[in-house]
Order: C-alpha cells, then sequence, then structure tokens
C-alpha cells in the first residue's frame, strides 16, 4: 500500500524499543557524569549527600546513605547504558531523584529542581517499563530453545 506524503510529516514507530535504547543510553550517560564526581568524592561527599536523610527522620548512617546516592547515580548510569538489572538501577535513580527534588529542593524555585524532577520521572518510565528489546536484560530474558 502507497503511503500518502502527509503521514511523512508524522513520523512514529510501533516499534519503540529504537527509542527506549537512544534515551536509555542518554539518560545513561548523563547520570554517569553526574554521579561520578559523588562515588569518587569519598567518604567526606558521601557523608554531605547523606546527611540529606535526616530531613525525613533518618539520622543514622549518613556515610551509608550518601555512598547509595552515589551507587545509584554514576553505577545506575552504567546498567542503564548496557540494558543491565534495569529495573533495579532505575527504581534507585528514582528513590535518589524523590530525594533530590521534593525533599533536599523541597522549597527551592522549580528551575532549580526541575532536572530532578526530569530525572526522576525518566527514571520511573525506565522502573515502570524495563529496558526494552535492545539490551541486556532482554538478551537474558530471552527464552532458550530446547
Amino acid at each position: 500500500m502507497k503511503r500518502k506524503w502527509w503521514s511523512y510529516l508524522l513520523i512514529s514507530s510501533k516499534d519503540g524499543n529504537l527509542g527506549y535504547l537512544l534515551f536509555r543510553v542518554f539518560f545513561g550517560a548523563a547520570f554517569i557524569v553526574h554521579g561520578y564526581p559523588k562515588i569518587f568524592g569519598g567518604v567526606e561527599k558521601w557523608s554531605q549527600l547523606g546527611g540529606a536523610m535526616s530531613r525525613i527522620g533518618i539520622d543514622f548512617l549518613p556515610t551509608f546513605w550518601g555512598f547509595m546516592a552515589a551507587f545509584a547515580e554514576f553505577f545506575g548510569g552504567v546498567f542503564l547504558i548496557m540494558g543491565l538489572f534495569t529495573t533495579i538501577s532505575s527504581f534507585l535513580i528514582f528513590f535518589t531523584m524523590f530525594i533530590a527534588a521534593f525533599v533536599v529542593h523541597k522549597g527551592d524555585p522549580f528551575l532549580k529542581r526541575e532536572l530532578a524532577i526530569c530525572y526522576f520521572f525518566a527514571s520511573m518510565m525506565f522502573t515502570l517499563k524495563g529496558a526494552g528489546r535492545f539490551s541486556l536484560d532482554a538478551l537474558i530474558a530471552k527464552p532458550r530453545d530446547q
């Protein structure tokens, strides 16, 4: 069947997996850059980051919580690029960005919270939808012929 000329203006795909791949790689790379100074900042940086948890009543182990936030951002980005452990990695980012957007920057103007909110919703999408067909997750989960 021949396509109408205006259908070329409305580019869409029934298979969104290429879009998932491109977005996942960009999102993962952004998080590697975002998390790099945190993960390699050491104990002092982790304690500073983890101190934010006291705002929601978690006053113990600030260094651990800071390390977990740094881990989620840096290694979560690495795993997202590979499409490996996507649901878990994106959930850790989702939780970290929730704390950043709605706890750490709670009283700040929207422009200061905007990036964390965008990361929050993007990570929510990967948590709910997974990595897509072009990922190591899909390759591992693929049923084997017997």
